[in-house]
């Protein structure tokens, strides 16, 4: 999608990147020529609305989906040529808890999934057990969301593979549980260094180790660069104006939530911070008071762009009437 922010990381080494990546289905477009790039080592965040097409990629870089056209590359191999491959590289834990066989119990899944990896860490896979207060002696079907998502990080992790594919892997979670979780990822990071894509609609919990965002909209990706950058580029302005002002197009597509009355502004522009605020003085507007976005508001202020206008003395004088 054509736009002020940036989405290329190609200097950086990746280990996974797409090429016009696309997949429709009928008349709907669920992916449209999508560039995704997650460096080496990162902690690559993919934030989107529902339907904004991060489980459809993820599906098409494991294999569990094929995309109607563009290519991808997952640690260097074609998850389409070589996707047991791929798969036994990655710890995957999916939107979507689906067993299959209800009747099983945690302990004997373990067991079946451990054959699939050579690196299995069975003490490393009891402790992730115990930490997630999960018991090896109760039946798949008997579980709650969140147990079950705890079981996959468990499986995700036990066999320490070089990249981790999550999608949601704290929905269901208590706030305890959340907390925990995140706990055990960070130790898991630091204990065994590896490349993460994860898929959260909760992005503030993860902002304390994340490096990268990707920000996907409608299928396309709206921007995708180091989450430093975003912090430093992208920033909400308060600004006196003088009456008539005439300059509220400003910026462009670069200004992507605008609040403005009669008096005053509040907009989150992307841009130099001295660049910008010197744009506003030329425009007649004095800045009082410029704010850096957290991961959250930033990610949210790109997602959804909005522009208010109000004229506040005419909205008061109608409050005062309508008191009368």
């Amino acid at each position: 999608m054509p736009g002020p922010f940036p989405t290329d990381l190609s200097a950086a080494d990746l280990a996974i990147t797409t090429r016009d990546l696309s997949k429709h289905y009928k008349s709907v477009q669920a992916l449209s020529k999508l560039a995704l790039q997650v460096p080496e080592r990162a902690v690559y965040l993919l934030v989107g609305p529902n339907g904004a097409g991060k489980s459809t990629t993820i599906k098409i870089l494991l294999d569990l989906l094929a995309p109607s056209s563009g290519a991808a590359m997952v640690l260097g191999l074609d998850p389409q040529r070589d996707a047991a491959l791929v798969r036994a590289n990655v710890g995957y834990v999916p939107e979507q808890l689906d067993w299959g066989y209800a009747w099983m119990r945690t302990g004997r899944l373990l067991e079946h999934h451990s054959r699939y990896f050579p690196s299995w860490d069975r003490e490393y896979a009891s402790r992730l057990f115990r930490a997630f207060d999960l018991r090896l002696d109760q039946r798949l079907g008997t579980l709650s969301k969140g147990q079950g998502r705890r079981v996959h990080l468990a499986m995700a992790l036990a066999h320490r593979p070089p990249l981790l594919v999550l999608d949601e892997p704290t929905d269901g979670l208590d706030p305890v549980m959340r907390d925990e979780t995140i706990g055990v990822l960070i130790e898991h990071l630091a204990d065994s260094p590896t490349t993460v894509l994860l898929c959260t609609h909760h992005v503030s919990e993860f902002e304390q180790f994340a490096d990268h965002v990707g920000v996907l909209r409608n299928g396309e990706l709206r921007a995708q660069l180091p989450l430093d950058e975003l912090r430093r580029g992208l920033r909400r302005y308060r600004a006196e104006i003088p009456p008539a002002w005439q300059d509220r197009s400003l910026f462009g597509g670069a200004a992507v939530r605008r609040t403005t009355t009669d008096r005053d502004l509040d907009w989150t522009v992307w841009g130099d911070e001295r660049e910008i605020a010197d744009q506003f003085a030329r425009a007649g507007a004095t800045v009082r008071d410029v704010v850096p976005l957290n991961l959250n508001d930033a990610t949210l202020a790109l997602l959804n762009p909005k522009e208010v206008t109000a004229r506040a003395g005419a909205d008061l004088l109608h409050l005062a009437e309508a008191v009368k």
